[in-house]
């Protein structure tokens, strides 16, 4: 996964380059440090999927380049099969599936995401950013907090939410987590 984290990050690196940005000016536009872009950017550090919505915004590139260094193709359709989708790492409790990174000028990112548990009385670090999001709960639940609310999702479930609002995802029962992320 490291040498993947890697090859994303190089890429950003070069779209930054090729855009004529500074680093200063994407963190401030991310409304992140400094820092933490550099952490990304050099591949020290897993790069939410978030954030790489977020570069792929400022680039105006869609975000499968940013994920593959291909340029989507696909324009009426796009197959995901199985298990195939585009690994993402956000954190180490979250791993991501891109289900269309390969279709051009998508509107939404789908993912698939699994949440595992957490240590009984661990609170997940929330995050957010731009946009709204739609989740629904495959198998397991799911606690989702979203600034000071607590909401318990179980199987068939869903939410639709302002994800520039604060909010952190944790499994429940000792088990994973399984949900369909829309990202708009």
């Amino acid at each position: 996964m490291q040498e993947k984290i890697k090859k994303i990050a190089s890429r950003i690196r070069e779209m930054r380059e090729l855009s004529d940005l500074r680093v200063e000016e994407v963190a401030a536009r991310l409304g992140i440090s400094t820092a933490d872009y550099n952490h990304y950017e050099s591949g020290e550090a897993d790069i939410p999927a978030s954030i790489l919505l977020e570069l792929a915004s400022i680039f105006n590139v869609d975000m499968g380049l940013l994920l593959t260094g291909e340029e989507p193709r696909m324009h009426f359709y796009s197959v995901t099969r199985r298990d195939k989708g585009v690994c993402v790492e956000r954190r180490k409790a979250y791993r991501y599936q891109n289900l269309a990174s390969n279709f051009i000028h998508a509107k939404a990112e789908p993912f698939l995401v699994t949440v595992d548990p957490k240590p009984a009385g661990d609170t997940p670090t929330k995050n957010a950013h731009p946009g709204q999001e739609f989740n629904y709960l495959l198998e397991g639940r799911l606690r989702l907090y979203i600034r000071d609310q607590e909401i318990d999702l179980e199987h068939g479930d869903s939410i639709y939410f302002d994800s520039s609002c604060p909010h952190a995802m944790c499994a429940l029962d000792n088990k994973p987590a399984r949900f369909l992320a829309i990202i708009l």
